[in-house]
């Protein structure tokens, strides 16, 4: 998969998976993140693998629906922000892509007109 040399220079996991789950790029903060689980070696991987049941219905429901996920964690004692959306190339549902970012515990909100 092509991709922008910024990517990598982000301190947000960029995760991206193909249309059948397997996971064909992660950024080097995605591999951080996930090097207790293999980091890179994950490349190649079913995304299925990497996650409970209920996860995996709903990974598999937001390609199918087109629509996206948003919702925060706690990890380690830093929050995240995890956002999943499906990808597409040429129209076509190509995938799913997942970024998550580390969030202040308090973040301002701000209402814009």
């Amino acid at each position: 998969m092509d991709k922008p040399a910024w990517l990598d220079g982000m301190d947000v996991a960029v995760t991206v998976c193909d249309r059948e789950g397997i996971i064909v790029y992660m950024n080097d903060r995605s591999a951080r993140t996930f090097s207790s689980d293999g980091g890179r070696a994950l490349l190649g991987k079913k995304l299925w693998d990497c996650h409970p049941k209920a996860a995996r219905e709903k990974i598999r429901r937001i390609m199918a629906s087109g629509t996206s996920n948003s919702y925060t964690i706690e990890k380690g004692g830093m929050k995240k922000l995890i956002h999943q959306a499906p990808w597409s190339e040429n129209g076509e549902l190509a995938g799913l892509v997942e970024f998550s970012l580390v969030i202040p515990a308090v973040l301002p909100h701000f209402v814009r007109s």
